[in-house]
């Protein structure tokens, strides 16, 4: 019966998370493929399809080039495809490309200079990263940021900053030599640092400047969702009163820098997470996939479209991050095959290549099923 009420609950709440769901999901991949097609178009390779989405077509029409652009039924990424590829992931059609006469070859991918095809690769990931910071930076520029005075209101009994001397009325200055400007950035170093030791900068209400080390516990917290997170915590308290916050909005050049500040922040923490995981500090079952997004999109949508637009460049650092892992199928194992290339002087032969995508298929599909299967719990538990 419980299983049959989450199925349930999630049925009903389908409608409020697919929309966001796409939203999201749909400037992140157009983005990231846009990115390998300007690149393309640059380096002067015939680019045969640009697809939004997977399987049949639904609508799509031709450019002056002979580009097909196209959006597809099966709405969970999408490709750029290239005069001579055999598939969407860019893997050389042999056959087709030994028909071709040498004359013809300029524009193919494939038959490109080695620089040109890494700077086609990359540039998909890169688009991200772009994408992230244009995004955190207009949210900055106009809607601002809610910053409140990094003050300790309150400390809790029998927590790490009891244990390391925190006191109410205490005003962090920095941690570990870094600066602290608001209670959000101490939060974040914080809740990324679980099991390890900190060295805090704080000012008493008295004047005095003193030095406090402590170490944040490891527990789990519920958001406003009921979704379960596990970060580092002090047990520091803050009251939500007027003086404590103001909104600071920033000027465009201002804004580019903290976006790029906080993409930069998104990525370090999210390979410190995946490092944490073969070390055994952190829990795997965190790992998400397309349900998890889609749920939290639809949570996030509620808060309001500034939330949306936050979460989009959060998952679009997620995406080009994820793509430059080297696994063959995606742009980082392209970018492997050419460093080996690089390195011989000449291209991996077809037979090690055609293994290595099989390898990264079979991983990337274990990635997916795994994060499938968490997604299913953490929905239906």
């Amino acid at each position: 019966m419980h299983l049959l009420a989450g199925i349930g609950n999630f049925g009903e709440s389908l409608g409020g998370y697919l929309i966001p769901f796409l939203f999201v999901l749909t400037i992140v991949v157009f983005f990231h493929e846009l990115g390998h097609f300007l690149v393309a178009r640059l380096c002067g390779v015939k680019v045969e399809t640009f697809s939004i989405g997977f399987g049949r077509e639904i609508v799509g029409w031709n450019d002056r080039h002979g580009t097909r652009w196209k959006v597809s039924w099966i709405p969970l990424g999408g490709y750029v495809k290239f005069v001579g590829d055999e598939s969407a992931a860019s893997t050389p059609d042999r056959r087709r490309l030994a028909e071709i006469p040498p004359e013809e070859r300029g524009g193919l991918f494939h038959f490109k200079p080695l620089h040109q095809r890494a700077a086609v690769v990359a540039a998909g990931p890169f688009a991200n990263f772009v994408l992230a910071i244009l995004l955190f930076a207009g949210l900055f520029t106009f809607a601002g940021q809610t910053v409140a005075t990094p003050v300790v209101d309150g400390v809790q009994p029998d927590s790490a900053a009891a244990e390391a001397g925190f006191k109410p009325g205490d005003l962090v200055l920095a941690i570990d030599g870094t600066e602290i400007e608001s209670f959000e950035e101490m939060q974040r170093i914080v809740s990324a640092s679980a099991g390890q030791a900190l060295t805090f900068l704080v000012k008493r209400a008295d004047g005095e400047t003193r030095s406090l080390n402590a170490t944040p516990r490891l527990e789990e917290m519920k958001d406003r969702f009921g979704n379960v997170h596990r970060i580092g915590l002090l047990g520091i308290q803050r009251d939500v009163k007027e003086g404590n916050f103001r909104v600071v909005k920033s000027d465009p050049l201002t804004s580019v820098w903290l976006g790029a500040k906080e993409t930069w922040f998104i990525v370090a923490r999210t390979m410190d997470y995946i490092g944490g995981i073969f070390a055994g500090r952190e829990d795997a079952g965190q790992l998400g996939g397309p349900l998890r997004i889609a749920q939290v999109s639809g949570q996030v949508a509620a808060i309001g479209f500034g939330a949306l637009i936050s979460l989009t460049a959060v998952l679009s650092v997620s995406i080009g991050l994820l793509n430059l892992f080297p696994v063959p199928m995606l742009d980082g194992g392209h970018l492997l095959y050419y460093a080996v290339e690089a390195v011989r002087g000449r291209p991996m032969g077809d037979q090690a290549q055609e293994y290595g995508f099989r390898i990264g298929l079979a991983l990337v599909m274990m990635l997916m099923v795994f994060a499938t299967w968490n997604d299913l719990v953490h929905l239906f538990s």
